[in-house]
């Protein structure tokens, strides 16, 4: 039961850091594109590598700490499930240059900083 609490809260913090960073992004733009959400996930890809990468090679923590890190907070802060209904409202409102932009750049963009991610850790290692 306290995995799952744990979960939950490293969840909540992941949630609680994406609505506030989403929200300066997006205010700062002040545009109908969702800027925040791609600068939120893309933020997480390059995070997520680094910490992936960075786990794995120099710092060993148990399955538990990495769900809360990897999985809750994470998996809360990337919110893929905002991104994709995003996307399908600048479809249904015919935006189809900005719904073509934010699929390309977040899944491309996105990729391409899981490996910076991935780089920079193992650089900042060795």
């Amino acid at each position: 039961m306290s995995k799952i609490i744990f979960l939950g809260l490293s969840g909540g913090l992941g949630a609680i850091s994406r609505y506030f960073i989403a929200g300066l992004v997006q205010n700062h733009f002040n545009s109908t594109y969702p800027f925040g959400t791609m600068a939120v996930n893309l933020l997480g890809c390059l995070a997520f590598g680094f910490i992936w990468a960075f786990l794995e090679n120099k710092l060993f923590l148990s399955p538990s700490l990495r769900l809360y890190v990897l999985t809750g907070f994470m998996g809360a802060f990337t919110t893929f499930s905002t991104y994709s209904f995003e996307t399908a409202n600048l479809i249904r409102y015919s935006q189809w240059f900005w719904a073509v932009l934010n699929l390309l750049g977040q899944n491309v963009l996105g990729i391409c900083l899981i490996f910076l991610g991935m780089f920079l850790a193992r650089l900042l290692g060795s």
